[in-house]
């Protein structure tokens, strides 16, 4: 018999990627593809992309100064990770599980 409790679905939640990208930026593609295997590990990861020249007021309230920038959000909205340039795959992993 498994006593392992059940977790309501209501009570979880996705962990919130935002990347920041701009045209032409090769570093851009190369964090897609981070983030992309990420969401392959962990279903639970959500990838937001903005490109910056279309999404100036987001940029600008999230303070991003290049890109690619990567920011990992907690259930309460805090920022729990920034990356400015391309981060590692254990980088994106680990601050995915902080915002869990």
């Amino acid at each position: 018999m498994d006593t392992t409790p059940a977790v309501d679905p209501a009570d979880t939640r996705d962990a919130q990627l935002t990347l920041y990208t701009s045209a032409f930026c090769e570093p851009c593609m190369q964090t897609r593809a981070v983030l992309a295997e990420a969401s392959r590990l962990a279903p639970r990861i959500r990838v937001t992309e903005r490109d910056v020249a279309r999404n100036l007021q987001e940029a600008e309230r999230d303070g991003i100064r290049s890109t690619p920038t990567v920011i990992v959000t907690g259930a309460d909205g805090s920022e729990v990770f920034r990356a400015e340039g391309v981060p590692t795959l254990a980088q994106v992993l680990s601050a995915a599980a902080k915002a869990l």
